[in-house]
């Protein structure tokens, strides 16, 4: 069993605390994506997992066993990493079996593993290559071939995909979420896009300036974000956030369009809708001012401003519709995808 635990995790450099009391229970076979942007403790929270980093305060438990006072290597984790730290004098076959040798494994199993390996990663006819004979994409599967051939308890992986093209990277990470699904081993896996993200995980841990801002399945983060932060980092495009009041069960917008609201809910709110959530109505209170659009063939996204304000928002439309600069489009909102938070803390307050 690999399940792993971290209990209040904090990481300090001198006084600059980067992670705060990070909590988390990830499950034996379980696949994890930390994601957040750039320089909220992503990698960080990784590397203290593996050993790489020291932990200030706080325990890391794998498999049932504190792991603080471990070295990297007695951890029983692989890690793949964004730059695949191959070997450049070393072949593919010696760059996966290295670690193995290091261990002293005996000849016939170390062959056997990568064996193995090379063929669940469809790499056997490069393993006599040498590094620079590879593509950007051949490197990763020889990365994650090295880490396979491990047999550990947890793959950690940090950004492995973020020196990819974008064809490849689609390719990959369904490739890696088979791989893991085949092997069921426990897996971390660290990225700041988050339509990577939600295509990969069983849960996903959305961090914000070291602190985890919300730790659930990706339809709960999508349908349910506990924050704006959340709210308009999950999803793609991003969710709509409109300036608002709410007041006896009607919330008003800054135009003075009203929708209905959240009994029990006064005062100033932010209230939120995804693009795709808003429904073309003649008579729809949500009227935005086109500015541009985008093309984008299965449909068309839509950029402009609620009427009469200042406000960004934006709409979907189907693939072969594009509306001209300065058209007003009426849109109802349905209250079941109604989204209120509160508009100092950002905290999620209704529905």
């Amino acid at each position: 069993m690999a399940e792993i635990k971290l209990d209040s995790l904090i990481k300090s450099y001198g006084p600059d605390q980067v992670l705060h009391h990070v909590h988390a229970d990830i499950e034996d076979g379980e696949f994890v994506v930390i994601v957040g942007p750039s320089g909220c403790g992503k990698s960080t929270l990784l590397r203290m997992i593996a050993g790489l980093e020291g932990i200030t305060s706080g325990e890391v438990s794998i498999g049932g066993k504190v792991v603080n006072g471990l070295e990297p290597a007695d951890r029983d984790i692989a890690m793949v990493f964004q730059n695949y730290a191959l070997y450049p004098h070393m072949s593919v076959r010696q760059n996966m079996a290295y670690g193995l040798k290091i261990r002293g494994l005996p000849k016939a199993e170390i062959d056997r593993r990568v064996q193995e390996a090379a063929e669940i990663l469809e790499i056997g006819a490069f393993l006599d290559r040498k590094p620079r004979q590879l593509s950007g994409g051949q490197r990763q599967r020889v990365a994650m071939g090295r880490a396979i051939v491990r047999d550990p308890q947890v793959f950690l992986f940090d950004e492995p995909l973020s020196n990819l093209d974008a064809k490849l990277r689609v390719q990959m990470r369904l490739e890696i979420r088979k791989l893991q699904k085949r092997l069921g081993v426990t897996s971390i896996f660290v990225t700041h896009d988050q339509v990577e993200a939600m295509t990969l995980g069983d849960r996903l841990m959305v961090l914000n300036g070291g602190v985890v801002e919300q730790f659930g399945t990706p339809i709960e983060l999508y349908d349910r974000p506990e924050t704006v932060f959340v709210a308009g980092f999950i999803g793609s495009p991003a969710m709509n956030f409109l300036p608002a009041t709410a007041e006896g069960g009607v919330v008003t917008l800054d135009n003075g369009a009203s929708l209905p609201g959240a009994g029990g809910v006064s005062g100033p709110v932010t209230f939120g809708v995804r693009p795709e959530h808003l429904v073309p109505d003649a008579q729809g209170p949500i009227r935005v001012q086109v500015q541009v659009f985008e093309a984008l063939g299965a449909n068309t996204l839509v950029h402009g401003v609620l009427e009469g304000t200042g406000t960004e928002l934006v709409v979907s439309l189907p693939g072969h519709e594009t509306p001209a600069p300065g058209d007003v489009l009426h849109y109802a909102a349905p209250s079941e995808h109604h989204h209120l938070f509160d508009a100092e803390s950002g905290a999620r307050i209704a529905p």
